[in-house]
């Protein structure tokens, strides 16, 4: 999570494009967006009647596992069959099967796997580190702040909740195959004594669920948990082994035996199976980071009377764009409108 700075606040219905990027900033403050509250990350697991602690998911990891064990599976794979069709044009000079087995045992080129193999693994553990030595972000909504460690042992940062700031973003990704839609969501956490934005970046597959995500954070934060999608605690978490074979059974009811057994059965077979999930489980197990004595007292409840009330501009706002959905507006549509207002205003005057 970079460390940024910001020149000056953003608010909600800021709007920006930069280099192929166009980002939407939906706090502060926290207004509600018109989506549904949906959570690819089970918050509901995660929450009580007082705070919700926010943490990186299992199917960041078994996407990460999958995706190294598929690469080292592909370079292995492309090497069995290079090396076997090199030593059938050479039959002729030596034995098929000898020069087969020795091309493909070659020392060096096992040595070059080795080497790539093991960059990977470290690269993954030090991201898998970051669960032990990160406490999550969490949100205490009677509170109405939110706590931050940059680090183990380094000092809680506590923020207003009004004040988070959060963007989604839609840009590209170029890689060496193709131009992708890149969707992520933003929430960065701005320490008042230096102005530093801690950010917090969420991939997501589309720009709806990545609004979503957010949703679910913002209706807890107002409403409680009882906000909170009531079907949520049915659903099975994205990167478990019951979420990989609901995603096998629904493949082989949508498609062909054939395109069943060489688009899923074949890809998922070199990429690991289930094992990508049982990596990202362990990893999702370890110990984390405890929070400091600060944060635990921080995070008791509080008798009702003490609990911290919104703003009066978050409620004024937030009627009126409630209001505006009411017509059929989106929230994009609302701060249009909004923000278009004092303009007109301005060339009717002149």
């Amino acid at each position: 999570m970079p460390d940024k700075k910001y020149d000056r606040l953003p608010h909600a219905g800021d709007f920006e494009r930069e280099s192929g990027t166009e980002v939407v900033y939906l706090s502060p403050k926290p207004v509600p967006t018109g989506m549904p509250a949906y959570s690819a990350r089970q918050l509901h697991r995660n929450a009580n009647r007082t705070f919700l602690d926010f943490a990186i998911g299992q199917g960041n990891f078994e996407f990460m596992v999958r995706t190294g064990i598929g690469s080292i599976m592909l370079i292995v794979t492309l090497l069995f069959f290079f090396s076997g069709f090199a030593s059938w044009i050479r039959r002729y000079e030596e034995p098929f099967l000898y020069a087969w087995l020795k091309f493909f045992f070659n020392p060096v080129l096992w040595s070059i796997i080795g080497a790539i193999s093991l960059t990977y693994i470290y690269f993954f553990f030090q991201a898998a580190r970051q669960v032990s030595i990160h406490p999550p972000i969490r949100f205490n909504r009677e509170r109405r702040e939110v706590v931050f460690i940059l680090k183990k042992g380094d000092k809680p940062r506590f923020v207003p909740w009004e004040e988070v700031i959060v963007c989604v973003s839609v840009g590209k990704l170029i890689t060496q195959y193709s131009v992708m839609p890149e969707f992520k969501l933003l929430i960065g956490l701005r320490d008042a004594n230096t102005g530093d934005v801690l950010w917090s970046v969420i991939p997501s597959s589309n720009l709806s669920l990545a609004v979503s995500e957010w949703e679910a954070i913002r209706v807890y934060m107002e409403e409680g948990m009882v906000s909170l999608p009531p079907d949520q605690s049915d659903e099975l978490e994205e990167g478990t082994v019951d979420f990989f074979h609901l995603c096998r059974r629904s493949y082989r009811a949508d498609h062909s035996f054939v395109r069943y057994a060489w688009g899923f059965l074949t890809i998922q077979f070199f990429s690991g199976w289930t094992l990508p999930c049982h990596i990202s489980g362990w990893v999702n197990n370890r110990p984390k980071a405890g929070f400091p004595k600060e944060v635990l007292d921080w995070s008791k409840p509080l008798p009702a009377d003490q609990h911290a009330m919104p703003s009066e501009e978050l409620l004024k706002e937030s009627a009126e764009i409630r209001k505006a959905f009411t017509k059929g507006q989106n929230l994009l549509d609302y701060f249009k409108v909004k923000f278009a207002e004092p303009n007109q205003e301005t060339e009717a005057t002149t």
